[in-house]
């Protein structure tokens, strides 16, 4: 059995029997978690070794453990702070930024897989306009060139501690103002507006080895009438074609309002996997994830398991021992260091 081309969450802490079900299902090949699947570090990693134990190869795990605002797992996890604060500092010590970014992404993803996750939705690459609540803090920059600066070093972290990189929201969502999630954005600039600009940070972190992208949920009108994550041009034509990716594309969640406009959630999965996405996100509809899975049939692509095999987090220490290592206590105080708010769930005796 190979990786399915579809990620589902699951509802508790705890599998029920009809989620170890589901999760047997071939076209399944990932779990998205939640702060509701979290109650502290020991529960994760239990939770996360009977999700890896339930078939081979094991499913993708993941979480959006960003910093700021979007940090699923807290309690006994280091705050991290929001992305903004990275660019804050490039602007006083770029010096000093890249190397807060590189502990930040090494520290984040240490502690993610000494906890078994395989990958978390990050970095995000989508420059600040000024303009977008639901982007805002969660941007690095509002330049891309410092965007891809700080994004480099940042995958640079994460790859030291054994998780690859996801670089989101392709082309860009930093210049609309409407949040996905409950309206349908639309960004009606030019596509020579966008290379220029939204599309640098993908550009360059391709060139350093981007292992995944996510593809935002958003219409650029004055490019190509259809959401991006359902548009063989933004997939196939420019990631794909003029920027060289050879990695996974993933989908946005197909519950977001935005991608409501593609139809039912089985007619959203499709068109995002015939555009060119290699796994869809189908999160917080039990109902909608077994009509999916029921109107996909058999579906399979030798390429696209290819892929999402290679984002399989690699090496881990347990949490003991990572927290004994000195690596880690130096991360720790990097990051509280450039944060106007510093707080640490952990023990740091």
């Amino acid at each position: 059995m190979s990786l399915g081309p579809v990620m589902i969450d699951i509802e508790g802490q705890a599998l029920s029997a009809e989620e170890r079900e589901r999760l047997a299902h071939p076209l399944v090949g990932g779990v998205l978690l939640f702060s509701r699947n979290f109650s502290g570090p020991e529960q994760l990693q239990a939770l996360v070794a009977e999700l890896h134990a339930l078939r081979e190869p094991r499913l993708l795990v993941a979480a959006d453990q960003e910093g700021g605002r979007v940090q699923r797992f807290r309690e006994g996890f280091t705050r991290l702070p929001a992305p903004r604060r990275l660019g804050e500092l490039y602007d006083r010590n770029p010096e000093r930024a890249r190397q807060c970014a590189e502990a930040t992404g090494w520290l984040m993803a240490s502690e993610l897989r000494a906890a078994g996750v395989d990958l978390s939705f990050a970095p995000v690459l989508d420059v600040d306009r000024g303009v977008s609540a639901v982007i805002g803090d969660r941007a690095l920059h509002a330049d891309p060139q410092v965007v891809a600066d700080l994004a480099h070093s940042y995958m640079r972290g994460m790859g030291e501690a054994g998780m690859t990189a996801t670089g989101k929201h392709f082309p860009g969502h930093g210049s609309v103002a409407e949040d996905s999630h409950v309206d349908l954005p639309v960004d009606g600039r030019r596509y020579e507006d966008i290379a220029g600009e939204d599309l640098l940070p993908f550009e360059r972190m391709i060139h350093y080895g981007l292992a995944a992208v996510m593809v935002a949920h958003v219409v650029y009108g004055g490019v190509d009438g259809r959401i991006a994550g359902f548009s063989p041009f933004w997939i196939r034509e420019v990631l794909r074609g003029e920027l060289g990716f050879q990695g996974a594309v993933f989908s946005d969640d197909l519950s977001m309002a935005a991608a409501r406009g593609a139809g039912a959630l089985p007619d959203r999965a499709r068109a995002a996997l015939e555009a060119g996405c290699d796994m869809v996100l189908a999160c917080n509809d039990p109902q909608g994830q077994a009509q999916v899975l029921d109107a996909l049939g058999d579906l399979d692509d030798p390429v696209s398991h290819l892929r999402l095999a290679r984002m399989h987090g690699k090496g881990r220490l347990d949490r003991e021992t990572l927290t004994r290592d000195p690596a880690w206590r130096q991360a720790v105080r990097l990051v509280q260091g450039y944060d106007p708010e510093p707080l640490l769930d952990m023990d740091m005796e």
